[in-house]
């Protein structure tokens, strides 16, 4: 019997699992490692600080999300060692493989900025990125009533690059809602030059920022964090002061890709973009939030991803070359507060347009605009999430992006006397 391993069981080794077990022949299994025994809806834990308490609709047992035929071992991995094709276990003992998929996902490394894992993490300082912290920061915000809340974005790739913003908006309404925003500060720090990864999107988030009195700190790459003084040095000198202070640290992938000699400096695994394949193994593949692709770290990208990695590894299997069928393909709701998102569908070479989405003319999803139904269709997403993505189920959205019912924007007018610096 050949084996097919994934290393991971989160969206993207989870809806992989569902859709190779119908597709391995008969002489091969699917197995999957993972120790944790819950599955986490992790776009729920958004919600959670800002005061929503049925934690249960973002859990599942693992064993219920994982289909029949699918072996699931609850271990962790310790290493990988490519040259004779076996997991090694973090509890010993070992397991061969014939095809690996590495989908272990990111992880967040507060330990490896200055000062901010320290005595005041979880009382001062927090993150909403693990269930416990969504936990712990949402007690923090029901006693904030005054002061600067700041929200921090250490450093790129994060998972989720929308979840900040979300979160500044969403902040924005809860004080508001708690008639308490005309005492607070709100402030974005990032290390971007703007406030969202692509240009197009930037140009409408900005103003968004604006109106909402959140103000914006870009370039601001975090060094260390003096928690006794409440405030955030910059590599360049720069200070933040803060009373409140929400962090997004560091990501790095998981610990097994860095003890294997897998990945780069963070630990993400150096990933083919068009095939998914390892760019040094031709027996590895990464998904997901493991990978070091251009995209964006999120479960519409595991999605897509999915779809192009699941033919080639049955392409793999059979002994036929591989499809190139990965163009990065992302989309995201943004909740915007009081009840309005917007959405962003984007790939490697297309920014958001503006237009509707899925269907040309009738969408109902609006692309880089505010509206109510992106709310719903936001909320409703869980439901999706649980019922289609995860058991790998057809859906009617193709994997590539598609430019049905998008409008390309205009270019930017160049700068008043750019023509003459430029001769």
């Amino acid at each position: 019997m050949k084996r097919l391993v994934i290393a991971g069981a989160g969206t993207a080794g989870t809806i992989v699992a569902n859709r190779m077990r119908h597709r391995v022949p008969r002489d091969w299994s699917v197995t999957v490692l993972d120790p944790e025994p819950v599955h986490l809806y992790q776009p729920g834990l958004l919600f959670l600080p800002f005061g929503a308490r049925d934690e249960s609709r973002d859990q599942r047992r693992r064993a219920a999300t994982l289909g029949r035929g699918v072996e699931w071992m609850r271990r962790g991995v310790a290493a990988v060692d490519p040259a004779k094709r076996r997991i090694e276990f973090d509890d010993a003992g070992a397991l061969p493989y014939d095809l690996l998929v590495i989908a272990s996902g990111a992880r967040i490394r507060p330990d490896l900025t200055p000062g901010l894992a320290g005595d005041e993490w979880n009382r001062s300082i927090h993150e909403f990125y693990t269930l416990p912290g969504a936990q712990s920061l949402r007690t923090a915000l029901e006693t904030f009533r005054s002061g600067r809340l700041v929200l921090n974005v250490v450093e790129m790739p994060i998972k989720c690059p929308v979840a900040p913003l979300e979160f500044l908006f969403l902040a924005d309404d809860f004080f508001t809602r708690r008639g308490v925003r005309d005492r607070i500060e709100l402030v974005y720090a990032t290390p971007l030059d703007g406030a969202f990864t692509k240009p197009a999107a930037t140009r409408v988030l900005t103003p968004l920022l604006e109106r909402k009195g959140i103000h914006l700190e870009t370039e601001f790459s975090t060094g260390e964090v003096d928690a006794a003084n409440r405030k955030l040095v910059s590599y360049d000198g720069r200070e933040v002061p803060y009373d409140l202070l929400v962090s997004i640290p560091t990501h790095s992938g998981a610990s097994f890709i860095e003890a294997s000699g897998l990945g780069n400096e963070l630990g993400f695994v150096p990933t083919d973009p068009a095939t998914l394949r390892s760019k040094h193994h031709e027996n590895i593949f990464v998904l997901g939030d493991a990978t070091d692709l251009p995209s964006s770290k999120a479960g519409s990208v595991a999605h897509f991803q999915s779809e192009v990695l699941a033919d080639n590894l049955e392409r793999t299997i059979g002994g036929r070359g591989l499809d190139e069928g990965c163009d990065g393909h992302a989309n995201c709701f943004v909740e915007t507060g009081h009840g309005r998102a917007m959405l962003i569908d984007f790939n490697y070479a297309v920014e958001p347009l503006p237009g509707v989405y899925p269907l040309p003319v009738v969408g109902p999803f609006r692309l880089l605009a505010e509206s109510r139904v992106n709310h719903l269709g936001k909320l409703a997403f869980r439901t999706l999430y649980w019922n289609a993505l995860l058991p790998a189920r057809s859906l009617p959205i193709s994997h590539r992006m598609s430019m049905a019912g998008k409008h390309r924007l205009a270019p930017e007018p160049e700068a008043k006397g750019a023509d003459h610096a430029a001769a």
